[in-house]
């Protein structure tokens, strides 16, 4: 039968260090279960200790919410994740709201803006009836594609909206610069450039002709003209074919080229469509679509916010 004996800690100490003189093998046995019984007791008043201190921690909380709290505590399995959330609470911002209401009123103003414009406006009417460029834009792509034929030669020309805010930021230094000085009473043209790429390729023959220009005010500046003997690899829109072009030669800077050279290249295009018509319809486009695409993009971020 196992003996358990309870005395107090102090006493406890006191008597283990007079008794631990004694050798005796029956002694021994005794001493080591009394001495485990102290120990067992130290342990039970140091945890009864943390409780109290816990619950005077609680009652600093205000009593309504103590029972539940304390209910929550001893609920707790003691291999439970201190740091547990749901996903549910994980999901959701403090921000989420006041976002979707910003954006609310941002989509309904342009909306209303919008609906003050007929569908097809009336510029890009007046072109696809007047010339004969054909164009291919899809929303949600930053690129638009004009196409066309000129006898046996298939003319693509191309624009991007991508391009808008850092050209839109050089003209404007532009100006800047410009201010103070005098005006001649006429008023220019102010439509922010556009980069293009122009690529004709040829039915009866391979080779391909690609120009890179910019439509600023009612003309086209060329920068490069460059011919591909392959046209597959000049017209290609791959980053395979893109890594390619880039070790091949492109030719003279368009502006270093004989003056008469100029001139007759710039002919050439403009017989072809590439003329001040195209060079004032690209940068007006660019800036009705680019206000399409920030009304489907209001759409699309309320609609993810609002998940």
């Amino acid at each position: 039968m196992e003996m358990c004996l309870f005395v107090p800690v102090d006493a406890a100490k006191h008597l283990f260090k007079n008794l631990e003189g004694f050798t005796s093998p029956s002694f021994t046995n005794f001493y080591n279960r009394l001495k485990m019984s102290a120990l067992r007791a130290l342990r039970q008043l140091t945890a009864s200790s943390s409780r109290v201190v816990a619950v005077r921690q609680l009652s600093t909380v205000s009593h309504r919410f103590v029972p539940s709290l304390a209910a929550r505590i001893v609920s707790i399995p003691t291999n439970a994740r201190a740091f547990s959330v749901s996903a549910r609470r994980f999901g959701e911002g403090a921000v989420d709201i006041t976002l979707s209401q910003k954006l609310t009123e941002e989509l309904k103003y342009e909306e209303e803006t919008a609906a003050g414009f007929p569908e097809t406006p009336g510029f890009l009417s007046q072109f696809l009836k007047t010339n004969p460029w054909e164009i291919q834009d899809s929303l949600g792509n930053d690129e638009v594609v004009m196409t066309r034929t000129f006898g046996n030669e298939k003319i693509r020309l191309m624009f991007s909206i991508a391009d808008m805010d850092a050209m839109e930021e050089d003209f404007e230094s532009e100006e800047s610069e410009s201010e103070g000085q005098e005006n001649d009473g006429d008023d220019p043209l102010h439509t922010f450039p556009i980069r293009a790429s122009l690529s004709i390729t040829k039915t009866t023959g391979p080779g391909c002709l690609n120009v890179d220009m910019i439509a600023q005010e009612g003309h086209f500046v060329v920068e490069n003209v460059a011919f591909y003997q392959d046209a597959k690899l000049g017209t290609e829109l791959t980053a395979e074919a893109d890594w390619k072009r880039r070790g091949v030669y492109l030719g003279p800077q368009f502006e270093t080229l004989d003056v008469g050279v100029q001139e007759e290249i710039e002919k050439y295009l403009a017989e072809r469509g590439v003329n001040e018509t195209a060079a004032l319809f690209i940068p007006e486009y660019a800036e009705w679509k680019e206000q399409k695409e920030y009304i489907s993009w209001l759409k699309n971020l309320k609609s993810f916010v609002d998940q």
